[in-house]
């Protein structure tokens, strides 16, 4: 399957979910129904009030809890006791953590995420979290710094990026907290057992037994909420075992991260047991330490024989002896295996691509071949000074603003202005000088890449600062009617990115549209495309936007008509157009590819406004489009 399939099968056990928690429901009413109708006897009016009173408690438990979610993965990280990671550490183990997710994140087209670490954690175990990539958080173990090879941390974070990437993650934190509601009634039954032994008087056997009988109905939420975990997480972790394999071009990294959880006392199980089980469904490894019909993973022996099909369990067992005596330290192993990450030339940015539609849209959030490698390849092209503007507090604005500077000085002046009226003349200043001493022959690239660096700086910043930020962008890139495509788009996803962060919650729907509905926002959207391919090319331009209508919309005749506003009219098309059917979106992907490539090739900066495009339409490519071979 591709991203756009998994994306509907995510949407689909979405609807399941809602299915197998209504029976849950009806199964946790029918059984308190039984215990009142043992104690009162057939009578309807308090078997109606208890099934009125169950049912507020789980719907009001299961509001609270993703009320509580609303925030995204931060939330989750936090509650487990996670640490976030800083974007400057000099720390050797928790920078080559962060080397590894950056160069994960450029290689998916998404943003960086946050990184936390879960310092009082031995155990090697890992998950992702958030709505959508601009909220997700990554975190791992103490144990998985301190154990795992680079190697093996690279599978283990490439596992990760499958669920962020193929709607998992967003699945796995509605599960926590529609599940939370099933556990109410045995959570309320234990607290009232702790607190009702200081009764002394009658009351108090009333008090335990119904506290007894909350906790026997939270029983049967509890096997509930194991069996939904178990069946919608268990197909999914071996997919993701697949997809990091696809993604780092190697078994031995996960492989050898499954082998160390196998093989070491501490495993996978997390100490903070009641944390764990509710977060038991997004984790690397078995957290708590679940078999047969609650288990929320393989078993790890055919986890590891899925990636080595020659691997027996007697092998395990040598590894265990061998590691009882001398316990693996991962960056020793570095040492000791020269591991460094392989990288490659970046294409001259004159070479021109020969793609086509399909290609483009089956590499959609599906990292392959060496895209990992290219991704390495960038971050090593961008300065080391650069890097650190990049990942600065004060100096992350100012970079991001520089890249949407114009080259023309007059439009220059206007977006100068407007950084100064919003942000001062220091942030203006600083932005002109970024650019004229670091942008000026920066590679296209490298672009999207600067600003995805920049991206988990920017988010740290105060609310009030960063709409203020995103004030000033839309500013800029709206500070004349010239202003390029690609500049457009960039402010655009910088604005789509940032604002999902402030309200993570809100971006939780998969889309349900069809391409009929939104006839003129693809008409808009390819004519401007286009048009911006083709400048003084009419009659080519209008090819390019027949292409692209032949793919998406062949049955229909909308005529070519550049909209009198250029590419400002694209402010209108991308809510319609974001909000359709994952499939759909698979066909407006090639439907722009086609437009982008009516001539049978594609340039370096048409493959980026490209990927900018999609990346605005939450649909990430990998950093360079895969080509027909020669």
């Amino acid at each position: 399957m591709n991203f756009f399939e998994r994306q509907a099968q995510a949407r689909r056990n979405s609807t399941r979910l809602i299915a197998l928690f209504s029976l849950a429901v009806l199964g946790i009413v029918l059984m308190v129904g039984v215990l009142v109708l043992l104690v009162v006897g057939p009578r309807p009016g308090p078997l109606l009030a208890v099934a009125v009173v169950t049912l507020a408690v789980i719907g009001l438990g299961s509001l609270f809890r993703i009320s509580s979610l609303r925030s995204g993965g931060e939330t989750v990280a936090q509650q487990l006791g996670g640490v976030p990671v800083a974007e400057d550490t000099r720390d050797p183990q928790l920078r080559r953590l962060r080397n590894v997710v950056e160069e994960m994140s450029i290689a998916s087209g998404v943003p960086v995420p946050k990184i936390y670490v879960l310092e009082q954690e031995a155990a090697i175990n890992a998950f992702a979290a958030g709505y959508s990539t601009s909220d997700a958080v990554v975190a791992v173990t103490r144990g998985a710094l301190d154990r795992l090879n680079r190697d093996e941390l690279q599978g283990v974070v490439a596992h990760e990026y499958s669920h962020i990437l193929n709607g998992d993650m967003r699945l796995n934190i509605r599960l926590i907290g529609v599940l939370f509601g099933i556990l109410m009634i045995g959570i309320i039954g234990r607290k009232i057992l702790i607190h009702g032994r200081g009764f002394r008087n009658s009351a108090t056997i009333v008090v335990i037994v119904g506290a007894l009988a909350a906790m026997a109905v939270g029983s049967l939420g509890m096997f509930f909420g194991r069996m939904i975990k178990a069946g919608v997480s268990r197909s999914r972790e071996v997919l993701a075992d697949a997809s990091a394999v696809q993604f780092t071009r190697q078994t031995a990294g996960i492989a050898g991260a499954l082998k160390k959880i196998g093989g070491l006392d501490s495993g996978s199980r997390l100490a903070h047991r009641e944390d764990a089980e509710e977060v038991s469904h997004m984790l690397f490894g078995d957290g708590v330490g679940l078999s047969g019909l609650f288990a929320t993973h393989p078993p790890l022996i055919k986890r590891i024989q899925a990636l080595e099909p020659g691997f027996r369990p007697e092998q395990l067992s040598r590894l265990q002896q061998q590691w009882m005596m001398n316990p693996p330290d991962g960056l020793q192993e570095d040492v000791a295996l020269g591991l460094v990450a392989p990288g490659e030339a970046l294409p001259h940015k004159d070479r021109a691509l020969a793609v086509t539609p399909p290609m483009v849209a089956a590499q959609v959030a599906h990292p392959h071949d060496d895209d990992y490698a290219r991704a390495h390849a960038l971050v090593t092209a961008i300065s080391d000074p650069l890097h650190d503007v990049a990942t600065h507090r004060e100096a992350a604005m100012p970079l991001v603003l520089a890249l949407l500077l114009d080259d023309s000085d007059v439009v220059r002046g206007r977006q100068h202005t407007e950084i100064v009226a919003r942000m001062g003349a220091s942030v203006a200043t600083e932005a002109a000088h970024l650019r004229d001493t670091h942008l000026l022959d920066l590679h296209p690239m490298l672009r999207m890449p600067l600003a995805a660096l920049a991206f988990p700086v920017l988010r740290r910043r105060p609310r009030p600062e960063l709409a203020t930020f995103l004030d000033t962008v839309h500013a800029v890139v709206h500070a004349d009617e010239h202003v390029s495509l690609f500049e457009y788009c960039l402010g655009r996803l910088l604005e789509v990115q940032l604002r999902e962060t402030l309200d993570p919650g809100r971006h939780i729907r998969f889309g349900r549209r069809k391409p009929g509905n939104v006839k003129q926002e693809f008409a808009t959207l390819l004519a401007v495309v286009a048009q911006a391919g083709n400048p003084g090319d009419q009659a080519a331009a209008q090819r390019a936007y027949l292409a692209g209508m032949q793919r998406v919309l062949p049955r229909d005749h909308v005529p070519y008509a550049p909209p009198a506003g250029g590419v400002q009219a694209l402010d209108d098309v991308w809510e319609p157009l974001d909000a359709l059917d994952p499939l759909a979106k698979q066909v407006m992907v090639e439907a722009i590819t086609a437009a982008v490539s009516h001539d049978g090739q594609v340039s370096v900066a048409e493959s980026e406004l490209l990927r900018t495009i999609c990346g605005v339409l939450h649909c990430p490519l990998p950093p360079t489009l895969e080509q027909l071979p020669h």
